[in-house]
């Protein structure tokens, strides 16, 4: 589970570094997996909370239950939604009922499961016959600007960036892998697709300033590094993006899948 302890940051460390996408990747997953009014959803590895906000937005607090293993982020979503229930648990080991589920979703977490394939199968078990069950991931080797930009900058000024590069070393994150993972899981009916959000940053710096925290693997990557090699950081990113001191917009694809629970 590469980088899963960068997750015990702060949710506001999260909030603005790839949160910023959080709000309306969650719109275009509820999308993607037909989620319908008056249905029982839950989410998966909810962080501090975006997707569970949009559930609970659209189909009510109390038809919505959510689940994480970092204590922080339960904390944060417990306290930014207090009428949905939410877990500390992990997505291997989930602590709800079978069948409890129409729609069950994971937006950005299968890649950090240390059991990917245990995890899909127990997403399926606690939904419904016909039920859906969703998923996306980051297109890290590909159209995640952010994120892209930033792992071939870092490979700029410390080789060991190689070995800690996302789109190495994240298993389900191409093209495809996701619909070969929910088959293989028993899941049917499997479909998948790509979808693409933006997020709005005030400068570089406004980017920038999550990252030495330590949240997320790249944010791990950062702090661990020495002042001199995180200023060569620092220039080499905003290089590779191409901007300057003013406003300036990010867009970035995640790939999703959709299927049906046996």
């Amino acid at each position: 589970m590469p980088g899963a302890d960068s997750f015990l940051a702060s949710a506001g460390a999260y909030d603005r570094h790839v949160g910023r996408y959080g709000a309306q990747l969650a719109e275009a997953l509820i999308a993607f997996a037909g989620v319908r009014d008056g249905t029982q959803a839950l989410d998966v590895g909810c962080g501090p909370g975006a997707l569970t906000r949009a559930l609970a937005q659209r189909l009510g607090a109390a038809a919505v239950r959510a689940a994480d293993p970092s204590a922080p982020f339960v904390r944060a979503c417990r306290e930014r939604l207090p009428g949905v229930e939410v877990a500390q648990a992990r997505a291997e080991d989930l602590p709800f009922a079978g069948d409890g589920f129409d729609a069950t979703l994971a937006q950005l977490v299968v890649n950090f499961l240390d059991d990917a394939p245990a995890g899909v199968r127990e997403m399926g078990r606690v939904t419904r016959s016909g039920g859906v069950v969703a998923a996306c991931v980051w297109d890290y080797a590909g159209d995640m600007t952010l994120l892209r930009a930033f792992w071939d900058a870092a490979r700029e000024v410390d080789s060991r960036a190689a070995a800690a590069d996302e789109g190495v070393v994240m298993r389900w994150c191409r093209e495809g892998e996701l619909g070969r993972l929910w088959r293989y899981a028993g899941l049917r009916d499997v479909r998948s697709g790509a979808l693409v959000v933006r997020a709005s940053y005030t400068d570089f710096e406004d980017l920038w300033s999550p990252l030495p925290s330590g949240v997320a693997p790249s944010g791990a990557f950062c702090a661990a590094l020495d002042d001199e090699r995180r200023a060569a950081l620092h220039d080499a990113y905003r290089r590779r993006l191409g901007v300057g001191h003013g406003p300036f917009e990010l867009t970035a694809r995640a790939w999703a899948v959709a299927g049906t629970a046996p």
